[in-house]
This record gives C-alpha cells, sequence and structure tokens, in this order.
C-alpha cells in the first residue's frame, strides 16, 4: 500500500509564514461544508456542524484506505463573514459573524462515495445537521495569507495589518471570503500555541 498522505505536508496552500504576508496561488478545492451563523465559543449550531462533518470525513479516509489510497484527514477550515468586516479586526463581535465549516476532499475521491459514506453514518444515530453536508468546489485563486500562533481574539490586529497595510500597499484589494485552517486541535492545544492559517482571496487594484 502507498504511504499516507499529509495534506498539511504536500500541498503548497497549507504552506504560511509567521509574522510575514504570504501571496499564493491556490488551486480548486472540494470540501465538506455546512453553513452557520454565530459565535462558534457558544453557538450548538456551531457544535452540531462539527459534529456532523467529521464522521463522513473519517468513514470516507477509510473507505479510501480499503481502496489502496489512504490519508491523513485534512484539518478543520472556515470562511468566515459579517456585514461590517470590523466585526473580525476591531469589534470582534462574534454573534455577528456568518460561517462555512469545511474539510477538504481529496481530488481522487468521487461524488458516489460521498453519497454512500454519507448514506452509511445516516443509519444509526446520525448527526443533527448531517442532511445539510453538500459538496462545495471553492476557487479561490490569488490569496494572501500568513500563520497566526496564539489565541483565536488575538487574530483582530494582523487580520487589520493584512486589510488595512499590506493588501493596499502591494497593489491588491480584497475579494471573496476571510478563510482560516485550524493546523491545532483546540481540545489538546492551549490558546497559546494554537496555528491557524489566516488566509484573505485577493484581486489586483
Amino acid at each position: 500500500m502507498a504511504d499516507k498522505i499529509d495534506f498539511k505536508k504536500t500541498l503548497d496552500a497549507y504552506s504560511a509564514p509567521r509574522g510575514a504576508f504570504r501571496v499564493v496561488e491556490v488551486p480548486d478545492r472540494r470540501y465538506l461544508a455546512i453553513d452557520g451563523h454565530g459565535d462558534p465559543n457558544s453557538s450548538s449550531e456551531y457544535a452540531d456542524a462539527l459534529a456532523a462533518l467529521y464522521p463522513v470525513a473519517y468513514r470516507l479516509k477509510f473507505a479510501s484506505k480499503a481502496d489502496g489510497r489512504d490519508y491523513v484527514v485534512p484539518p478543520l477550515e472556515g470562511l468566515w463573514w459579517a456585514d461590517d468586516m470590523r466585526a473580525f479586526t476591531t469589534a470582534r463581535d462574534k454573534t455577528r459573524w456568518h460561517w462555512t465549516m469545511m474539510l477538504m476532499i481529496p481530488d481522487w475521491i468521487g461524488t458516489e462515495m460521498v453519497d454512500a459514506t454519507m448514506e452509511l453514518v445516516g443509519r444509526s444515530d446520525p448527526p443533527a445537521q448531517l442532511h445539510e453536508i453538500r459538496i462545495e468546489t471553492l476557487s479561490e485563486g490569488s490569496c494572501v495569507q500568513t500563520l497566526h500562533i496564539g489565541p483565536f481574539d488575538d487574530e483582530g490586529p494582523v487580520l487589520e495589518r493584512m486589510h488595512d497595510e499590506f493588501i493596499p500597499a502591494n497593489g491588491l484589494r480584497m475579494r471573496g471570503t476571510h478563510h482560516e485552517v485550524y493546523f491545532s486541535d483546540v481540545r489538546r492545544v492551549s490558546p497559546h500555541r494554537m496555528r491557524t492559517l489566516l488566509r484573505q482571496p485577493v484581486t489586483r487594484a
């Protein structure tokens, strides 16, 4: 059997410097995705979303392994937005946040395998939001990204520098949706050691 693939190590789009910003071309990727709204620290909707995504993602991994292609389940990712983006930078009002939580699907896994896996997960004690999972193709293209190490609530000044300094200074403007990739498990890593990739799609101004 081939070696287990760890996408965190093989995909360039998962690479970002700490304390600096990098412009990277992100290819199209497919995801298991669920939408929601509100503070992820207190929203039952957020917890239910993760409780639906992970069983499907791990069943997909086991099905792929049985077919001869093993991989590490990719990191959790999130798209975040608000009507006023200051809710992410200076205001940090999480009750105003909208989100889409996602887990990447490897290119070789087809829709048929995803559908069969979701049916299998739903046969006994199905997660409450299982029916809300969809396959989404994300087309981001040019993006600015950086690696943030520390609590989520310390991201505000980093995003402010990205949005208000680096992006305009390099002849770029924001488009699309703020994107985060979570390399750390919040259940096992202290807040000050959390590793989060912060990404913003951009285009030429």
